[in-house]
């Protein structure tokens, strides 16, 4: 029988597939380039994606991005495990869409992504659990226009040494602080400055593997006074150290 939460982790490698089940993706770190039936969307922390049954999907990240994924098994097991949550259950999960999640529906993301998932038990009723709590989200349809996220990465990567303010994202995309950091917050489920901390962080994982800069001389490049301060930030981003990165590659 296949897994119902799995922890997944995606690459540059595009996959493009369709599945009989539908299917729920969680962002857990990076960001993951998500695409449904022909319209894009961004999966990151504090948001998901919903994949109908049938669904024709392709996804794929630049940069690396781990998922918490669950899997439906079935509209009876909807049925069954479900009880009075069902039918909204089912309408939830025959719309795709990129939805952003609260406080409290983040945390049991959190949560699981950090038990045994690989336990029958725990999969099946923090799938139930998870699904229960998102019944009362209405989702957006995936599509029309996007922030300029090229030239928004662009000028992170340039200038990631530096102080970067919100407001500078802002004039890139013509719009007002306050609106881009709405903006960010309904497509990536995070605000401006996680997502320039989350872009710094990547930059700095890519040259832990590629290069043979100190350790201290990375943290400088990405914005980082303090060596112990970006070692707890990319602890807290990957769960490892920057020690342990550079080994592992």
């Amino acid at each position: 029988m296949r897994p119902i939460l799995t922890l997944r982790q995606y690459s540059n490698d595009l996959i493009v597939h369709s599945h009989d089940h539908a299917q729920l993706v969680f962002g857990l770190s990076g960001a993951l380039d998500f695409e449904v039936d022909g319209r894009g969307s961004q999966v990151v922390q504090q948001s998901f994606v919903v994949v109908p049954s049938g669904f024709h999907h392709a996804c794929g990240s630049a940069n690396g991005s781990r998922c918490l994924v669950l899997d439906v098994p079935s509209d009876q097991w909807v049925s069954e495990s479900l009880g009075e949550h069902a039918d909204a259950s089912r309408r939830l999960l025959d719309t795709a869409g990129r939805l952003p999640l609260d406080a409290g529906q983040s945390q049991l993301v959190s949560w699981l992504a950090g038990s045994q998932v690989d336990d029958p038990l725990i999969a099946r009723q923090g799938a139930v659990l998870l699904l229960a709590s998102l019944n009362n989200i209405k989702p957006d349809l995936i599509g029309g226009r996007r922030l300029p996220y090229a030239a928004l990465n662009a000028h992170i990567d340039q200038y990631a040494a530096y102080p970067l303010q919100v407001a500078d994202l802002a004039r890139l995309a013509g719009l007002s602080s306050a609106r881009l950091h709405a903006r960010f917050v309904a497509e990536c489920g995070q605000t401006p400055m996680d997502y320039i901390r989350s872009r710094r962080l990547h930059i700095a994982v890519n040259l832990l593997r590629e290069s043979a800069l100190p350790i201290g001389e990375i943290a400088s490049r990405v914005g980082y006074g303090s060596q112990s301060a970006f070692a707890a930030a990319v602890l807290r981003e990957f769960g490892s150290t920057p020690g342990e990165l550079r080994r592992a590659s």
